[in-house]
């Protein structure tokens, strides 16, 4: 970036959601409800980036993620990080990593499993090497890529 302004204003209080890929910035939108949002959000797309060519970014005002919130995103976005911020000062950076047991994320992908027809939750232990989730009950597997979210 040539310019030194800033591409996004500074946040007092809250959460920055960083490095998401442009194609997958709305579906984070989406599951994270940031149209039900009091406090101001920022949603920056094509933002230039060091690491790839265009990122997208979230800025949500006085919120503070959980793990449970953050761990649904790292489904759709593995890679993502996540930066805290207090008084204008970043207080913690981490990475958004995905977990081991993915509870009422997923959707399972066979239409006779039990968590299909009746009301239950779905659980999904999730290989990070091979990149799929296994359904808990049914035993059906799924590539991380093409899963459905619940």
């Amino acid at each position: 970036m040539k310019n030194k302004d800033l591409q996004v204003a500074a946040l007092e209080n809250g959460s920055v959601i960083d490095h998401i890929p442009v194609d997958k910035l709305f579906t984070l939108v989406q599951m994270l409800q940031l149209d039900k949002f009091t406090e101001p959000v920022t949603i920056g797309n094509n933002l230039e980036s060091h690491k790839c060519s265009k990122k997208g970014i979230i800025k949500v005002s006085g919120k503070f993620f959980t793990d449970d919130e953050l761990s649904r995103l790292a489904v759709v976005c593995p890679d993502m990080k996540l930066a805290v911020i207090r008084d204008y000062e970043v207080v913690e950076k981490r990475d958004i990593v995905l977990p081991e047991t993915l509870t009422d994320v997923v959707k399972c992908a066979n239409p006779v499993c039990i968590t299909n027809n009746e009301p239950m939750h779905t659980i999904f232990n999730v290989d990070k090497e091979q990149g799929v989730v296994k359904c808990h009950y049914c035993g059906k597997t799924q590539t991380i890529g093409n899963i459905k979210l619940k």
